[in-house]
């Protein structure tokens, strides 16, 4: 790991602590930490529970991305060279930007439009789908099920049917943000995302019985 190249993201990681130091003494002692489906706050907390989403966020995703390659049984994740190195820049940014966003609407003490966050992981979706074939097999990152694991034909096609299904996800979250209210449209979120999601578990399973049926 060349620490030049971990400039810029330790520079993305450390903006939203930058902006909350910033914050700090502007912000009551108790501020909303939550808000529901709608965007309605529907909890209030102390201020030191803002630490908890730069740390979460993009700390947390910087740190897995750091530690997982080196602790990769197999090493594969090695292997994806600079593939590995832009998608840690890209998730990391992403998740300094959502950080920034969500601190911001603490200050306002208002979600003005939880559209506005959906967008944000539609973008997510696009990086994600986008890097999904590049993924060697692993046990940490990826579609990772007991047929994805044991095959590695199995993991190719499952994830290259993921890239495209979170890809395409990505892409209709975000023009279904700019077309719908929030309250329908976190409703049509959860159905993209749980389509994304179930399906290539299911597709790896079907290869693995076809498989299985060829052997036998």
């Amino acid at each position: 790991m060349k620490i030049k190249n971990e400039l810029p993201i330790i520079g993305f990681v450390l903006l939203p602590f930058i902006y909350l130091a910033f914050l700090w003494n502007h912000l009551p002692k108790t501020i909303p930490v939550h808000w529901n489906i709608n965007g309605e706050i529907d909890r209030y907390g102390n201020k030191t529970e803002l630490l908890l989403i730069p740390i979460l966020l993009p700390l947390l995703t910087y740190l897995i991305f750091v530690v997982i390659p080196k602790i990769d049984p197999k090493n594969k994740l090695n292997k994806m060279g600079n593939k590995l190195q832009n998608l840690k820049f890209m998730m990391t940014t992403l998740m300094s930007i959502l950080a920034l966003f969500i601190i911001y609407s603490t200050k306002e003490q208002s979600l003005a439009n939880t559209n506005y966050v959906i967008i944000i992981i539609g973008v997510l979706y696009i990086i994600i789908g986008n890097y999904f074939k590049t993924i060697k097999p692993n046990y940490f990152i990826g579609i990772k099920t007991p047929w994805t694991l044991e095959s590695e034909y199995i993991w190719k096609e499952t994830h290259r049917l993921g890239g495209i299904l979170w890809f395409l996800g990505g892409f209709l979250v975000i023009l279904l943000s700019l077309i719908f209210n929030p309250k329908l449209n976190n409703i049509l979120f959860l159905i993209v995302t749980a389509i994304i999601s179930i399906v290539p578990i299911v597709y790896s399973y079907i290869l693995h019985k076809n498989q299985m049926k060829n052997v036998s």
